[in-house]
């Protein structure tokens, strides 16, 4: 599962702190490096990271709340043959949690979208979320 990119998407709205935006997608993915890319309403900010080293901390925040059997099947119904794409709620992320959203009208501020590219989808799945009778402790580091 080497060949791991992920893209993450957030709106900064101009009511919004981009460092505490920043910090939101950090909460789920590590420490990254932003780009930011002016929109007529606000900003974009963009960011990528690779392999599973990049998902570590996303794989420890699925397991320590417990929401396997969720996330599961969020990523299934965005899973594609070379990809797959969620969405997560932006004020969630902020204090350190985990809460799916949908791309539009759940979130007031919008959410942070997460489009992974890999070759087998389905492998990433259940290394992220596995089954229960697949589940061992929830601390990797790989």
């Amino acid at each position: 599962m080497s060949d791991i990119i992920v893209n993450v998407e957030v709106e900064v709205n101009p009511t919004e702190d981009p460092e505490k935006v920043k910090h939101a997608v950090e909460n789920i993915f590590g420490t990254l490096t932003f780009k930011v890319k002016p929109k007529t309403w606000g900003h974009l900010l963009t960011t990528k990271t690779c392999g599973t080293e990049g998902l570590t901390k996303l794989y420890n925040l699925l397991n320590r709340e417990r929401i396997l059997a969720a996330a599961r099947k969020i990523f299934r119904s965005g899973m594609d043959e070379k990809s797959l794409v969620f969405y997560l709620n932006k004020q969630v992320a902020y204090v350190g949690h985990i809460s799916f959203s949908q791309q539009t009208a759940e979130s007031p501020l919008g959410p942070i979208k997460v489009k992974i590219r890999c070759d087998n989808p389905r492998k990433l799945i259940d290394w992220l979320a596995p089954r229960p009778s697949k589940r061992k402790s929830f601390s990797r580091s790989k």
